[in-house]
């Protein structure tokens, strides 16, 4: 950890990353995977997610919550650019093949896999386990900003100075959900990820469900 992380660290009332060897492995893995937007943005996720669980008192692991945060988005790399699985089962497969190679209890592969699924999908996660619920929580404040006020100008000074989001972060993630789905928009349906092909594609059309409900066999 750099100097500059290490005193934004101190910052945050010793929250620390986690650094487990499974935890150094994980950071390795996806700094190897992602680009530096996706690599911050989940390493904010988890510094979002821990700190919201110790200010709510929600319970939660550090590694596994980590591990959650830094594979959450990696559906979205180009190694992916062929699947036709939503990005999100994309990441979590990889999360719980990765976690298997290295004999992690099921139990605990279980809720990374679910905690990274179960992302954006809004209104489930918070009433799960602490780690799937901070996962989405972290998640929707670095992207959406949704609990900014949950936080001190401190902290979100703090955990910005240690992973920068750049000047143009919402530009470039929006692009980078974009690249991770537009070969597979049918992955959008039912979720708000449509909302990313129909802003970069003026020729996108959304599926509507009435008009497949109309339409069926059944009618």
């Amino acid at each position: 950890m750099t100097q500059d992380k290490a005193k934004s660290t101190n910052e945050l009332h010793d929250l620390i990353i986690p650094d487990s060897r499974l935890a150094r492995e994980v950071a390795e893995f996806v700094r190897d995977t992602e680009s530096d937007l996706l690599f911050n943005h989940s390493t904010r996720v988890y510094l979002w997610g821990a700190l919201l669980g110790k200010t709510k008192n929600v319970s939660f692991d550090p590694e596994l919550l980590y591990i959650a945060a830094m594979f959450h988005d990696v559906g979205l790399t180009p190694a992916y650019r062929d699947s036709e699985l939503r990005f999100e089962v994309d990441g979590a497969n990889a999360a719980r093949e990765f976690l298997r190679s290295r004999q992690v209890a099921e139990a605990d592969v279980a809720k990374v896999w679910t905690a990274i699924a179960l992302h954006t999908t809004p209104g489930i996660p918070e009433h799960m386990d602490g780690e799937i619920a901070l996962v989405q929580a972290g998640a929707g404040m670095d992207v959406a900003g949704r609990g900014f006020d949950d936080f001190t100008q401190q902290q979100r000074a703090a955990v910005v100075a240690g992973y920068p989001r750049g000047a143009d972060f919402a530009h470039q993630m929006i692009d980078a959900f974009y690249e991770g789905m537009k070969h597979r928009p049918a992955t959008t349906f039912g979720t708000f990820n449509d909302d990313f092909i129909a802003h970069k594609d003026p020729s996108f059309e959304r599926v509507n469900l009435c008009s497949i409900i109309l339409n069926s066999r059944w009618e």
